[in-house]
């Protein structure tokens, strides 16, 4: 991070503001989300994802207890809300312009730091979700993340001390992995229900399961069904081997979810929202992702992490390109590289965060709806394990 000088938020009282803004149980339906994502949900992704359409956006999960530990600063040119740990690093950032549509996930399993952290957050977010599906050791070795699918008091009395402590304005939601029987899932989703929550994602793999395996969307046919018939109006979004825009309605069609999530499609291509995602990202996407990544003044090691793992169709970049294109950014070191510069072009990162403003702000409060009758649905386009590279931004 540079060191512009912040300003010091008085208190972590949440901002006023209109009832438009508001997210209600019908905002989680007949959408198209982007993931919860460790380093790859980076600010500047979520940016771009809604300037191509995506609906909500969801962080990467924080933990409660690093929200506790850290200091809300503003920055004064850009508007960038950061949340800095105690060596002074950004455990996560935001800006307004994406608060209508800002989903705070948060690992937990206390009821008592569940509510603390959401207090903190809650001037800078549009809902809470509480983490209940990732299986890695970072989430699960306090009992957090996949933990709370086999200690269901524990769970729902998290999701149930959030909805009594936050205001009605700050929406409560739930992520949560397939249990290995159908029966035990749905009893866990009808508690998880029953708390209050205003929506629930189902990622359609057991906790055992890894992303080369296909995901279970078979199963959830029956559990939406299952949740409309309680009568709650709860949204069920799917999460799981979904490529884009145009294979949500695939989706949509085979499981009867109200709404899909998307991770690995928009870890490779933030515009995967679109009908129309960006093809030669290393032209199209990556200098303008450089540009605005800078303007925010996101950490280098994040920015070049997620640029790595940008891929997609080729239609006027060729071999020989990719090739010098892939040389600079390893060798990188940082912003100002030499060879980075000529790269990116000017950086006008400006310009490029009032464009995603702009294309915000034309759109409306809220995107609801997704095409009743799209084009022919998209091939299935497999997508190869990206190696971990930088640091996560999560802070344990």
């Amino acid at each position: 991070m540079s060191h512009r000088p912040p300003t010091r938020s008085p208190s972590p009282r949440a901002a006023k503001r209109s009832r438009i803004d508001h997210l209600t149980k019908e905002d989680f339906k007949n959408g198209l989300f982007l993931a919860p994502m460790v380093r790859s949900g980076a600010l500047p992704t979520r940016l771009f994802a809604l300037k191509h359409g995506a609906s909500l956006v969801w962080g990467p999960e924080i933990v409660d207890k690093a929200v506790l530990h850290s200091e809300r600063v503003v920055d004064p040119v850009t508007g960038l809300v950061s949340y800095n740990g105690k060596q002074g690093r950004a455990i996560f950032t935001t800006h307004p312009i994406e608060k209508p549509y800002y989903i705070f996930q948060m690992g937990s399993a206390d009821p008592d730091l569940a509510v603390q952290a959401a207090r903190m957050v809650q001037q800078d977010v549009s809902g809470i979700d509480l983490n209940c599906g990732c299986p890695k050791p970072f989430s699960t070795h306090s009992g957090m993340g996949a933990a709370l699918l086999t200690n269901p008091d524990l769970l729902c009395s998290i999701l149930t001390a959030l909805r009594a402590a936050m205001p009605p304005e700050i929406t409560v939601t739930a992520k949560i992995r397939l249990l290995p029987s159908q029966e035990d899932t749905l009893k866990l989703v009808e508690r998880i229900v029953n708390t209050g929550i205003s929506a629930l994602t189902i990622h359609c793999r057991t906790r055992n399961m890894r992303d080369r395996d296909a995901a279970l969307v078979g199963r959830l046919r029956e559990i939406v069904e299952f949740v409309e018939k309680m009568g709650k109006g709860i949204a069920v979004t799917e999460n799981g081997d979904c490529t884009g825009a145009e294979d949500a309605i695939r989706v949509r069609e085979l499981t009867g979810a109200h709404s899909v999530m998307i991770a690995r499609a928009a870890e490779s291509n933030p515009s995967c929202f679109s009908m129309n995602p960006l093809v030669d990202v290393e032209q199209t996407l990556t200098p303008a992702y450089l540009r605005l990544a800078k303007y925010l003044d996101n950490n280098w090691g994040l920015t070049k992490f997620c640029i790595s793992q940008f891929k997609g169709r080729h239609v006027a970049f060729d071999k020989a390109q990719q090739k010098t294109y892939h040389q600079v950014l390893n060798a990188a070191k940082g912003f100002d590289d030499a060879a980075l510069s000529e790269m990116v072009g000017e950086w006008t990162g400006e310009e490029e965060f009032k464009e995603i403003v702009k294309v915000i702000e034309a759109r409306g409060p809220r995107v609801r709806a997704v095409a009743a009758e799209p084009p022919k649905c998209a091939a299935e386009v497999p997508l190869k394990d990206i190696p971990p590279a930088a640091a996560p931004i999560l802070v344990a």
